[in-house]
């Protein structure tokens, strides 16, 4: 799909129905991963600048779901994980709401939400039922999820260790809390159509956006690729960039803390 530039960040959705919904310009949704590096209160200010002009709705949406157990299966003690897991939850909150904030006024309406605040709405329950069942039940589904599990992990863990079954069950819970916004947003949120916007591209794209049978985005459901144009992206970026990804699990630091205890 063509790249497009906008502002500071260029633009590359995943589908051709994809661009369209994009120049819909109805809604985009930005996820927010704690311990994430990349998204820094200043980044957060350019994605609030550069969504505002082209949504009329614009979503942050952070997790705080299985954060503290993401934390103990990778050798913190449960009282360490919580308090981790707090202080990150924390952390990506501040870092949303100064970003939105010093963005100046907006051209359009945001909100900035944690994940856990769709528990009780009956179409995320709904949705996220179904990423469970096909995750029991479709092979090519669970190798997308275990593919991005392992891309994430599989570095962060001791030399020689493979990752355990409760390890690998826990990323599981914590990207299917996520999972149902890459489905369907606009009929959780009650929007015509929307744009899931990450900076890079995650492994279940190709699942989510092909053709035949299986968990499917909905037909108003889009995903694009926006990312600070080249002359702005740290040098490093490009390898990352070309990598499969989705939102980050935050497990930075863990083996490195875990080591040093």
């Amino acid at each position: 799909m063509t790249i497009t530039a906008d502002a500071s960040f260029e633009v590359l959705p995943f589908t051709r129905t994809c661009r369209h919904i994009w120049e819909d310009g109805d809604h985009v949704l930005i996820g927010v991963s704690p311990g994430n590096s990349y998204f820094s209160s200043e980044r957060i200010t350019g994605l609030a600048q550069w969504a505002t002009t082209r949504f009329a709705q614009v979503d942050f949406v952070y997790a705080d779901l299985h954060v503290d157990r993401m934390f103990a299966a990778f050798g913190y003690t449960r009282e360490h994980a919580e308090k981790r897991a707090t202080k990150e939850i924390k952390a990506v909150r501040r870092r949303i709401l100064k970003g939105v904030e010093e963005s100046g006024p907006p051209q359009a309406e945001i909100r900035v939400r944690a994940l856990s605040e769709f528990q009780e709405n009956p179409v995320y329950q709904l949705l996220h039922r179904r990423v469970l069942h096909f995750l029991e039940t479709d092979d090519e589904f669970r190798k997308g999820c275990e593919k991005m599990a392992l891309h994430f992990v599989g570095s962060k863990l001791p030399e020689g260790e493979s990752i355990t079954d409760e390890q690998l069950q826990v990323c599981f819970d914590y990207m299917a809390a996520e999972l149902p916004f890459f489905v369907d947003t606009p009929s959780i949120l009650d929007v015509p159509s929307s744009v899931a916007a990450y900076h890079v591209k995650m492994p279940l794209t190709d699942v989510l956006y092909a053709r035949g049978g299986g968990l499917r985005a909905t037909r108003n459901q889009a995903y694009a690729v926006v990312r600070p144009e080249a002359a702005e992206r740290p040098a490093h970026a490009e390898n990352t960039e070309n990598q499969s990804n989705v939102n980050h699990v935050p497990t930075e630091g863990i083996v490195d803390e875990r080591r040093a205890a």
